[in-house]
């Protein structure tokens, strides 16, 4: 971003901007000096038109550094300013002041001579955990109250929606339980206030805060024309930031059809509100789509016209051509579903890079992801962790690969991960004693050990290298006692480890018992069955399922705890499903092995959840697991979320595809043993009765 420009501009010959617009574009990019508003529905052209504008302000003689572009990603401007560069030259387009709002802010602020210290979240809640724990709460209630972290991110949330009310107040209204400690918080972040202005410090709230404050002041920042990018996504501090630069023309472009981040603090009401809040508003509308094909477009019309309508608008084709309408697939089970979508794309004479498989929710892709991979499809998954990749499948990886193979360290130290007390540097030393005691086999360790070998003897002080705690490393087994463990176990000369805790010696029991049930020659579908019903891997589910449900203020999730174990052994059901194809455990563990390292570095076919599927276009789009519950997402929908929000969402993914849509669910998953009926947006769409 370059604030300054000196000296007049000369625009490149024979190049305009303006020239290859539609009617409605042209309209909209040289509208009057003004409040616009550019309704610019999906791949309608908004940026060509937003790119027009700043061409048309040039050429009517604008100053560039008069010119700012707000935007919501930096890439984005900088593709805007590029694209500029083609009509004009870089000592122009490089005085426009472009880039995100905290980016320009933090920009202007500095010009201003009010640079601050940006500070990174974690930083400040450290800060702000300090300044909790010198507060004592215990003589106001018996509730347990929000820790640093967690009331740093209820602080933002309130800079970012409430623009009337005080802390106290707000937070009165929305935490309800809380209630009482609302007081002490609001004197805490006071307090908080006071120390990162002490320092200078600021974080990406503080920035467009205190450009804000600057601007009320009288700050001497004048803009001809102030640019908004997507709108529709700007929450209540940005249309305030917006509205303190006071400029007398405003070129805002969105569309309210694809406002679909109400749950990091967008305000639709404030594209909704624009005609109103300025007197001379002029609302313009892009109608003609040049990505999609009729068919799509009509689909796509039928479903988001049962949303209010802020603006009068309908999608028109743009394109000619012959393209196939939008297909719906039924199947009988999800599982049925995913392996023909694979098939289906194994087929298609679509480059694998053109294609696009959309879900609503993450455990969609699991399935999809893995019937791809075994018909050797490469893909690139965007908005969710590769099932490869996540945390309990790399676990019970591992505990297969400690079954399979008795000499694999790293899978035995990976699997002590979970083991609540045993660090890395002991499960090492247990490593090594159970290889000691086996002859090369921690099966053999554990199941017949060779009492003769000494594990643990007394290691000699070293203060100079730090090595004193070893000292005295053997502990007596009688310390378990109360254990239930098996008679041969409890006596195990492992268990002699002085710092072995409870929970570890449980942990390693466990490991024992799969052992000894497991054997050598077990088929993939047995092992996988053992694992899943073992106390050892229902240990390791409880460790990532309590992480996962606990809150920033420490306290843990029970309902959530209880979902996020459900999709653990989810998971668990997709490898269920596939290990038939494998009955060698050997092969079956190098399909999973090598699926995560292809899987998460491969390129093909692109696994997007909706919201990351968002500004991007596609051959052909498959939108998969469309049945109610699913798509909706009734439980989101519970949670704050609303039927008009998840009809943008699937407003948003339809309108990724441009010449081949096919929409399919399934109407029962063996793994949740749950029935579906079809979604409600494929009877509004014609798709089913």
């Amino acid at each position: 971003m370059i604030l300054g420009y000196n000296g007049a501009f000369l625009q490149r010959n024979n190049l305009d901007a303006l020239a290859k617009l539609n009617t409605e574009q042209y309209a909209a990019a040289t509208a009057p000096a003004g409040h616009n508003l550019v309704i610019a529905s999906a791949g309608t052209g908004k940026t060509s038109t937003i790119v027009a504008r700043i061409a048309h302000l040039l050429n009517l003689g604008t100053s560039p550094r008069k010119i700012l572009l707000l935007t919501f990603t930096n890439k984005a401007a900088s593709e805007m300013i590029a694209r500029l560069q083609r009509h004009f030259d870089k000592k122009i387009t490089s005085a426009i002041v472009a880039g995100t709002f905290h980016a320009v802010s933090y920009a202007l602020l500095r010009e201003l001579g009010k640079g601050v210290i940006l500070k990174q979240p974690a930083e400040l809640k450290t800060l702000l955990k300090s300044l909790v724990e010198k507060r004592k709460f215990y003589h106001v209630s018996d509730a347990r109250p929000y820790g640093g972290a967690y009331l740093y991110d209820v602080y933002s949330l309130y800079q970012n929606k409430e623009m009337s009310a005080d802390f106290a107040t707000w937070f009165s209204k929305n935490y309800e339980d809380q209630a009482e400690f609302a007081e002490i918080y609001a004197d805490i972040l006071r307090e908080f206030e006071e120390e990162k202005a002490k320092f200078n410090y600021a974080d990406f709230n503080d920035v467009l805060l205190k450009m804000r404050h600057e601007l009320r002041k009288g700050a001497p920042l004048r803009f001809d024309e102030i640019l908004v990018d997507e709108y529709q996504d700007t929450n209540s501090l940005q249309g305030s930031l917006i509205d303190a630069f006071a400029t007398k023309s405003l070129f805002c472009v969105g569309d309210f059809d694809q406002s679909i981040y109400a749950f990091n603090g967008a305000n639709i009401d404030i594209i909704g509100s624009f005609g109103k809040r300025f007197a001379d508003a002029k609302i313009y509308t892009l109608n003609i789509n040049y990505r999609s094909s009729s068919a799509i477009l009509a689909l796509a019309n039928r479903v988001i016209a049962n949303n209010p309508r802020l603006y009068e608008k309908k999608l028109i084709v743009g394109r000619e051509g012959k393209f196939s309408a939008p297909k719906l697939h039924v199947y009988d089970d999800t599982a049925a579903q995913y392996a023909h979508v694979a098939a289906q794309i194994a087929q298609s004479g679509t480059p694998r890079e053109k294609i696009a498989v959309i879900f609503r929710n993450n455990s969609s892709a699991d399935g999809i992801e893995v019937a791809l991979k075994e018909l050797g499809i490469g893909a690139k998954r965007k908005g969710g962790v590769s099932f490869f990749e996540s945390r309990e499948i790399k676990a019970f990886t591992d505990i297969f690969a400690m079954i399979i193979n008795p000499k694999d360290m790293m899978a035995f130290m990976s699997t002590c991960e979970y083991a609540r007390g045993v660090g890395s540097a002991l499960s090492k030393e247990l490593f090594d004693a159970l290889i000691a005691l086996g002859h090369g086999s921690i099966h053999a360790g554990l199941l017949r050990p060779d009492e003769s070998v000494k594990i643990f003897e007394k290691k000699r002080k070293n203060y100079q290298l730090g090595l004193f705690d070893d000292v005295d490393i053997i502990g007596s087994v009688s310390r378990f006692e109360a254990l239930e463990f098996d008679e041969f176990f409890r006596s195990h000369p492992v268990l002699k480890h002085n710092k072995i805790t409870e929970g570890g010696a449980v942990f390693l029991h466990e490991i024992y018992k799969i052992f000894k049930k497991s054997g050598s020659a077990a088929r993939s579908t047995t092992l996988i069955s053992q694992i899943k019903n073992s106390r050892l891997f229902a240990l390791v589910a409880d460790f990532i399922a309590t992480k996962r449900a606990t809150l920033k203020n420490g306290k843990i999730d029970e309902d959530r705890k209880k979902d996020e174990t459900a999709r653990i052994y989810d998971k668990c059901g997709i490898l269920e499903q596939i290990a038939g194809k494998y009955a060698d455990p050997q092969s079956f563990y190098n399909f999973i092995t090598l699926g995560a390292k292809e899987m998460s570095e491969g390129e093909g076919v692109n696994l997007l959840s909706v919201h990351a599927s968002k500004g991007l276009e596609f051959c052909s789009v498959y939108l998969i697991d469309m049945a109610q519950n699913r798509f909706p997402n009734l439980k989101l929908m519970a949670m704050g979320g609303s039927l008009e929000e998840e009809r943008r969402l699937f407003y948003v993914a339809v309108t990724r595809a441009r010449d081949e849509l096919v929409l399919s669910y399934a109407k029962f998953d063996k793994i949740r043993k749950v029935s579906y009926e079809p979604s409600c947006f494929l009877r509004e769409a014609g798709l089913v009765k």
